[in-house]
C-alpha cells in the first residue's frame, strides 16, 4: 500500500500530537481552578437543563498491559465498597449545588471496569445517581462492558436499571496479540457477551478496537474486523494504540520491538478502515464509524456531532460533570478536574467538598479556537460564517488564522470564502492540521501518537 509522500514530509510518521478531545488539552490546565470555581459552575448551570454525567470507577480485577488508563487493580472487593461509598456521597454534595429540574441527557459509567462492581452496588449506584437527576426524553445511559468482568446477575441490574447502550472493548481477537498485550479474551466469549446484552433489550452496542499492536499485520487485523462486524456493532471506535512505556509502566511489558513502524500503523487503520466501509459504516470523523440509523452518523450529517474526552459524541448537552477520582468536567466557563489519587479523592469527599484540584478557565481565544479544533476532527471543516456568528472575532482575524495553517501545510488544506477544509487525502494530518490552530502547544510538544 502507498501513501501520499506529503504524509511523511510533513511529519506525520514521526509527530506526536495530542487526541484533541479538549482544548486546552488537560496536561495544560492549571492548579488555580479548586473546588469553588467547580461549586459556581454547577450552581451557574440553568434550571431544567439537560446535562451529562461521567461516573469514574478507576478499578480493574487485573491490569492490561496496553491501557494507560489511571486505574488500580484489586482482587478484594473492600475497596470497590468503599469507593461506591464515596461516589454516592459525592453525587449527594453535587445534589445540593444542582439547579432545580436538571435531567441527564448522558450518563455513561467508564473506568477502570466499571462491571467488576456487584449487583447490588450497581443498584445502589444507578438510585443515588437518579435521585440527583432523572434521566431526559431520549435520554442515553451507557456502560464500559469487559467480557471477562460481566455475569447475567450483573447485566439484569444494569438493564433493569435502564442502561440502553453498551460498550464492548475488543482490542483485538488474534491470541498471540491478545497474550502480548495482557488483554486475552476469545471472540466466543466476547459474541456470547453481546448476545446477552441483546437478549435484555439493549440494542445500542459499541465496540473498541485498535490498530498498532504488536505483532498486528494486515491479514490479523483483518481477521479480527470481520469477526466483530459479525457481532454488528453500532459503532466501533478504531483507535491507535500509544505506546508509551516510559509513562505507563505496564506498557514495559509490551515487546517494543515486535511494534509496527509508523508506516504500517498507518497500513493497519487503512485496512481496517476499508472493511467498516465495505460493512456499509458510516466513517465518522478520524476514528469512530456507526450504522447509519445510529445517532452518531445522525449527528454527523446534520452537522451536529461533537467531541469529549469520551471521544466522538451525539450530545449537545452544555456541561459535562465528572464523577470520581481523575474525573474531568467542562462547562461553558471551563473544565474542573477532580484529583487523580482515590485516596485524594476520597479525603476531600469525606470533608464534605469537591475534590477538584486542576482545570481552566476560558479566557482570550479559547473557544474560538476550541471550536476551529471541534469542527476539523469532527467534519475537516470550519465554517468561516458560523465562526463570525458564533464569536466576537473579525473576519481579518479568521483570515489570519487559517492562513497561519496554511503557510504550514500547503495544498494539504484549501482556504476559501467559506472556510478551512482538510480535503480527503489529508485527512491522515488531521490532528497535526489541529496543533496549528493550538495556542498553547506552541513547541508542537508530544502528548501521544500521530496516527
Amino acid at each position: 500500500m502507498t501513501h501520499d509522500p506529503q504524509l511523511a514530509r510533513l511529519g506525520l510518521f514521526d509527530a506526536r500530537v495530542p487526541r484533541y478531545t479538549s482544548y486546552p488539552t488537560a496536561p495544560h490546565f492549571g492548579t488555580d481552578i479548586g473546588p469553588g470555581d467547580f461549586t459556581q459552575w454547577i450552581e451557574a448551570l440553568p434550571e431544567s437543563s439537560a446535562v451529562s454525567l461521567y461516573i469514574h470507577v478507576p478499578f480493574c480485577r487485573r491490569l492490561c498491559w496496553f491501557c494507560a488508563c489511571r486505574t488500580q487493580g484489586t482482587t478484594s472487593d473492600d475497596p470497590v465498597i468503599a469507593y461506591v461509598e464515596t461516589l454516592k456521597t459525592e453525587l449527594q454534595l453535587l445534589q445540593r449545588h444542582l439547579p432545580k429540574g436538571v435531567t441527564l441527557s448522558r450518563l455513561h459509567w467508564g473506568g477502570g471496569t466499571p462491571t467488576l462492581l456487584s449487583p447490588s452496588l450497581m443498584r445502589e449506584l444507578a438510585d443515588a445517581v437518579f435521585t440527583v437527576a432523572p434521566m431526559a426524553a431520549g435520554g442515553e445511559f451507557s456502560v464500559e462492558i469487559d467480557p471477562n468482568e460481566i455475569d447475567d446477575a450483573r447485566l439484569d441490574a444494569l438493564a433493569a436499571a435502564g442502561m440502553n447502550r453498551a460498550s464492548i472493548g475488543v482490542q483485538d481477537f488474534d491470541p498471540l496479540i491478545q497474550k502480548a498485550i495482557g488483554r486475552e479474551q476469545s471472540y466466543q466469549l466476547t459474541r456470547d457477551v453481546a448476545e446477552r446484552i441483546r437478549d435484555r433489550g439493549i440494542t445500542s452496542l459499541n465496540a473498541d478496537i485498535l490498530y498498532g499492536l504488536p505483532f498486528q499485520t494486515g491479514p490479523r487485523i483483518s481477521d479480527s474486523v470481520q469477526k466483530l462486524l459479525t457481532l454488528s456493532p453500532d459503532r466501533v471506535a478504531l483507535y491507535g494504540y500509544a505506546h508509551v512505556p516510559w509513562m505507563s509502566r505496564r506498557q514495559q511489558m509490551i515487546p517494543s520491538d515486535k511494534m509496527p513502524t509508523p508506516e504500517e500503523r498507518l497500513s493497519l487503520f487503512e485496512t481496517a478502515r476499508e472493511l467498516f466501509l465495505w460493512d456499509g459504516y458510516v466513517e465518522v470523523g478520524i476514528d469512530h464509524f456507526a450504522k447509519p440509523d445510529d445517532g452518531m452518523a445522525k449527528a454527523l450529517k446534520a452537522g451536529t456531532l461533537r467531541r469529549n474526552f469520551q471521544g466522538y459524541t451525539d450530545d449537545t448537552a452544555p456541561a459535562l460533570i465528572g464523577i470520581g477520582a481523575s474525573s474531568i468536567s467542562r462547562f461553558p466557563q471551563g473544565f474542573a478536574q477532580n484529583a487523580s489519587a482515590t485516596a485524594a479523592h476520597t479525603k476531600a469527599i469525606r470533608a464534605g467538598r469537591f475534590s477538584v484540584h486542576k482545570g481552566h478557565r476560558f479566557a482570550g481565544e479559547d473557544l474560538l479556537r476550541a471550536r476551529i479544533i471541534e469542527a476539523l476532527m469532527c467534519d475537516f471543516f470550519v465554517s468561516r460564517a458560523e465562526l463570525l456568528r458564533n464569536f466576537d472575532v473579525t473576519p481579518s482575524r479568521v483570515e489570519a488564522l487559517f492562513q497561519q495553517a496554511a503557510g504550514e501545510f500547503g495544498d494539504m488544506v484549501k482556504v476559501s470564502d467559506e472556510g478551512f477544509q482538510i480535503p480527503e487525502r489529508a485527512r491522515p494530518l488531521t490532528r497535526m492540521i489541529a496543533r496549528a490552530f493550538d495556542a498553547y502547544d506552541s513547541a508542537k510538544a508530544k502528548h501521544s501518537s500521530a496516527i
